[in-house]
């Protein structure tokens, strides 16, 4: 089985493994390595390990040495002219009118490659950029574009929580989050609540996604009936952190209780009549349509113009505000009020006979 040791070349950053060589080293112990920017200065985050040859996924590069005094001392030499490199790019991009703005520079050890990293709405054409800033800085000019997420992790700053952002502090991946981690625990879906500093969704949200998930999958939902100490009701809440619902009783009071104590009723939900309320028939026939025929041809189906109908002036009709039921129910086809129609028929419902009888 290979060795293998952990390095890191940023705070938060990536962590890729290399070959020791012989080299003993230990967490912490800054090492020189060959990457594809060139040479790199990097610190140890995993000491020396054994792992299968499996796990190995590509080749492993070994490495050069164990940083000495000079590399570190050149190393920050290079890290104070990055400013100055920053303020000279973006005096030059000003004068080209390239819609770009600068994030970070960086450069490598030994000075060999100086890279800009950049974010922009659409694609850029800085080859001019390159040429000026090559012919500037006498050095190979690497330009990266980057995203808001990139951005948030090179540049830090405090989040709604009022601590270090996550992604510069010690994340170093970014994993995918979704709206549905919000709904999920019942978070609120503006998107100025929930969004970080990139404008993009909180990392956060990821954390205790699959908390959730897993009480809520043990826990009722809203709007199932429940059997609950205190009688039957409707669950109307769900408390997954404290393991708990709210419980609408059928006294029209509320109660919360833990999921130990209540117990899911399969029957649906039924609602519940109002009290006091005026006897309505069963079946109720379906107004009576008008002749399809008195139609004129010319009018289509669909483009007629519905006309509001004028009110009888001389034989106003007065709806009372409270349904009273009639002392006698009319006869059939007898009018219900005097200013009816008597070319109409009207006739009230009649209820359906039943077998036999």
């Amino acid at each position: 089985m290979p060795d293998v040791v952990g390095v890191r070349f940023k705070r938060a950053g990536k962590v890729y493994y290399f070959d020791p060589a012989g080299t003993e080293l230990k967490v912490c112990d800054h090492v020189v390595v060959q990457t594809a920017r060139g040479m790199e200065l990097g610190q140890v985050t995993i000491s020396p390990k054994q792992v299968l040859a499996s796990d190995i996924t590509a080749e492993l590069k070994a490495i050069v040495r164990k940083a000495s005094t000079e590399d570190i001392s050149h190393a920050k030499d290079f890290a104070a002219k990055e400013e100055h490199a920053l303020q000279e790019c973006a005096k030059i991009i000003t004068r080209l009118n390239l819609p770009m703005k600068l994030v970070t520079s960086e450069y490598n050890l030994d000075g060999s490659r100086l890279t800009f990293y950049f974010i922009a709405d659409e694609r850029v054409d800085f080859r001019d950029l390159v040429r000026e800033l090559t012919g500037f800085f006498k050095t190979r000019i690497e330009l990266r574009q980057i995203g808001p997420r990139d951005q948030a992790k090179m540049i830090g700053g405090l989040g709604r929580c009022g601590r270090t952002l996550c992604c510069a502090g010690y994340l170093t991946e970014f994993n995918p989050v979704s709206i549905k981690m919000a709904k999920e625990q019942d978070l609120p879906l503006d998107p100025m609540k929930i969004s970080g500093v990139c404008g993009r969704l909180q990392c956060c949200l990821a954390y205790e996604s699959s908390q959730y998930h897993d009480i809520k999958a043990s826990m009722p939902k809203r709007g199932q009936r429940v059997h609950t100490p205190s009688g039957d009701g409707w669950v109307t809440g769900v408390y997954p952190l404290k393991e708990t619902i709210m419980v609408e009783m059928e006294s029209q009071t509320s109660a919360e209780f833990p999921v130990s104590q209540v117990q899911l009723i399969d029957e649906p939900a039924r609602i519940q009549p109002l009290q006091n309320a005026p006897a309505v028939p069963e079946v109720i026939e379906a107004a009576q349509k008008p002749d399809v025929s008195t139609i004129p041809p010319s009018v289509e189906a669909g483009n007629q113009i519905e006309q509001p109908a004028q009110p009888d002036i001389a034989n106003p009709v007065i709806v009372p505000s409270t349904f009273e039921a009639p002392a006698t129910l009319p006869t059939q086809n007898q009018a219900v009020a005097n200013n009816t129609d008597p070319g109409v028929e009207t006739e009230l419902p009649r209820p359906i006979d039943k077998p036999g009888t």
